[in-house]
């Protein structure tokens, strides 16, 4: 069921050094470089790609709770969870919510069996919201897992691979101040965003600051350097503009492929909302601001894109540098609150080919010869969902899109100049509570946020709220692999993710379901 959009370290001592790629040959599959899956969408470039191809989905190995007392609003889950990770040597992080309405826990699973191998409890209290925000953790190249905690702080836990991890707690104001007075900083400053790792070590988040405290700290953007050095800018400074409040709650910070810019986008609301603001780029090591883009609608440019809170878009950077950011409509709605998927140069000055989608999704970037239909000039494509509501006035046929972001078509639903659709399909599930003599081929959504590109077997994984996970295959376009993980729910959009042996992992119903080749 559509949700619609207005409801409701310094590192004390860690050693850096790079996780060795390793290469390995899989049941079916071709030589490829095993890689943990280390953030949200997989790369902090958001490319969620498949580190090998990815196992059948046949079965589910295995599931475990991500909610163990989940709220629903009559059939609906209002919550975003965040993303499982998945460490070299094939251990998934897993964050659980413990409380109804906040309390979480991180949890290392064996990935052969769902094993426990530890759980740590976390302090992180979420910030004031409507969605359930999510606890979203991050790999390091030391295979440290860090996660939010209380304050603004983070909880460092090192050897993630063992029964017996350690735990350190480290603070961008530095971790003495916090020691020196952690209730006051525990009332005052809260974690925002999942937590994005460069490939260097170094980490940054969003923040939000509700409270006089006493680091002096306004609601913004952090970093923690690999080497322990802490810093932050306000998202005001970040953006140049004093109107701006803070970093859109659940944005991914992202960064450019050589590492020097960090992506992220900020807006003018104290409290969670709707509000106009800005993709902003700045340094990777200073934080000083280096380039800003308002962001637009694209039918009506004298208007602000709407960025909203209780969405989980993300910015996705593309081989190229190019950067996309999802946004929703404004005026709200007139695009069936389908949004954009906004499409600037790495200096953010020029915008380019938007996507006909955007609302609370990341792109996955697509190889072109995983499609082998297409035969333009594009050095990568798009994935997006690509859902038409109807509950916002479409026709209820829902789709994700395979899209060129190089080449444009008119949009039928917008009459707007768009990226050209490579390859689509629909949802396979009729949705009887949409169907109608005007809507008569209505069916369930995808419920993705960032969806796992499989380039090897040429293919991606698709989660529905049908409460099935899909391959969907882009040689014959067809959801040609499928399991069944619930009866089907209405749930705020999740990622799905591929580990280094090619296991395949899905939220769907408040369950994190482990599927693949079933003996």
């Amino acid at each position: 069921m559509f949700r619609a959009p207005f409801r409701r370290f310094a590192y004390r001592a860690v050693v850096v050094s790079a996780i060795a790629a390793a290469a390995t040959i899989l049941p079916g599959s071709s030589v490829a470089t095993r890689r943990a899956w280390m953030t949200y969408a997989g790369t902090a470039q958001h490319d969620a790609q498949a580190p090998v191809r990815s196992q059948h989905i046949y079965g589910i190995l295995w599931s475990t709770p991500v909610d163990l007392q989940p709220q629903y609003s009559g059939t609906i889950l209002y919550i975003h969870y965040g993303s499982p990770l998945v460490t070299l040597a094939n251990t998934v992080i897993v964050t659980v919510k413990t409380g109804q309405y906040d309390g979480f826990r991180v949890e290392g699973r064996r990935a052969t069996n769902g094993g426990l191998l530890w759980a740590q409890a976390t302090d992180y209290s979420l910030p004031y919201h409507g969605w359930v925000p999510p606890c979203g953790p991050t790999l390091t190249p030391s295979n440290t897992v860090v996660v939010p905690a209380a304050g603004g702080t983070v909880l460092v836990i090192s050897n993630p691979d063992s029964t017996s991890p350690t735990v350190t707690r480290a603070a961008f104001f530095g971790i003495g101040a916090y020691d020196a007075n952690p209730g006051a900083f525990d009332s005052a400053v809260r974690i925002s965003t999942p937590i994005t790792c460069d490939r260097l070590g170094n980490l940054y988040f969003g923040f939000v600051v509700t409270d006089v405290n006493p680091a002096n700290l306004t609601s913004g953007l952090a970093r923690i350097s690999a080497g322990g050095v802490g810093s932050w800018t306000t998202a005001s400074a970040a953006a140049n503009d004093p109107a701006i409040r803070k970093v859109v709650y659940n944005c991914t910070p992202a960064l450019s492929r050589d590492n020097s810019t960090v992506y992220v986008a900020v807006n003018e609301n104290d409290w969670p909302g709707f509000g106009a603001g800005y993709l902003v780029g700045v340094n990777s090591q200073t934080l000083a601001p280096i380039s800003r883009v308002r962001v637009k609608d694209v039918l009506y440019p004298d208007n602000d894109a709407i960025l909203p809170d209780d969405g989980t878009a993300a910015p996705t950077v593309g081989p190229d540098g190019d950067v996309y950011l999802g946004v929703l409509e404004n005026p709200f709605g007139y695009n069936h609150l389908r949004g954009w998927m906004l499409h600037f140069n790495s200096a953010l000055t020029q915008t380019l080919i938007p996507g006909a989608f955007g609302w609370d999704d990341a792109a996955s970037i697509v190889p072109p010869n995983a499609v082998p239909s297409y035969h333009g000039s594009s050095p990568y494509l798009l994935l997006t969902k690509y859902n038409n509501y109807a509950e916002g006035g479409g026709d209820g046929v829902n789709k994700i899109a395979v899209l060129d972001p190089r080449a444009s078509m008119i949009d039928p639903i917008s009459g707007a100049s768009v990226m050209q659709e490579i390859l689509t399909i629909a949802g396979p599930t009729p949705d009887p509570g949409n169907r109608s003599p005007d809507r008569p081929d209505a069916v369930r959504e995808w419920c993705i946020n960032t969806a796992a590109v499989d380039y090897l077997g040429k293919c991606a994984l698709v989660n529905n709220e049908d409460g099935v996970l899909y391959r969907w295959d882009f040689t014959t376009n067809t959801l040609s692999e499928s399991v069944v993980l619930t009866p089907g729910i209405g749930e705020a959009y999740t990622p799905t993710i591929v580990g280094p042996d090619g296991t395949v992992y899905a939220i769907n119903n408040a369950t994190l379901f482990a599927v693949g080749n079933v003996n």
